[in-house]
Parts: structure tokens; C-alpha cells; sequence
């Protein structure tokens, strides 16, 4: 299994709006991080939708191993 290219060792904060389909990079190779830009063609990743609740700020996975997908977990703090 391959793993995802770490994009940051820290969340992306995004102020979300409610109602709002959004569409999580997993693959770590998208030039619109957090979100999808269709740099996983080809491989075995695929974007994570995420429709918005409520309209707030929300912390979005950057090095792509949260175990909370795609939201940040803390993860990054134990890379290298």
C-alpha cells in the first residue's frame, strides 16, 4: 500500500461554510491543499468528501495520516 506525500507537519485551517460539499486531498499531491485538484489520477488515493455542518473554522489533515479523515487528529507531531 502506498503511502500519501506529506503536503504539511501541520493542519490547514479553512473557515468553512455550512451546507458546503467539500473535497479532501488524500493523496498529498495537490497544488490546492487541502483539497483535491485531481493530482491522484492514476493512483490508488481518492479525494474524502466532507459536507460542512455548520459554518466555522475546522482544521483539515496536512501531512495526510490523520486517523480522522480528513480532519486533523494531532498525527503530525509524531513524524519525523
Amino acid at each position: 500500500m502506498a503511502e500519501p506525500t506529506v503536503a504539511q507537519k501541520a493542519p490547514f485551517p479553512v473557515d468553512v461554510e455550512e451546507g458546503t460539499k467539500y473535497f479532501w486531498c488524500a493523496c498529498g499531491k495537490s497544488d490546492n491543499q487541502p483539497f483535491c485538484n485531481g493530482s491522484h489520477q492514476g493512483t490508488e488515493f481518492t479525494p474524502l468528501a466532507y459536507k460542512a455542518e455548520q459554518s466555522r473554522t475546522l482544521y483539515f489533515c496536512g501531512c495526510k495520516r490523520t486517523g480522522g479523515a480528513p480532519l486533523c487528529d494531532g498525527t503530525h507531531n509524531t513524524l519525523e
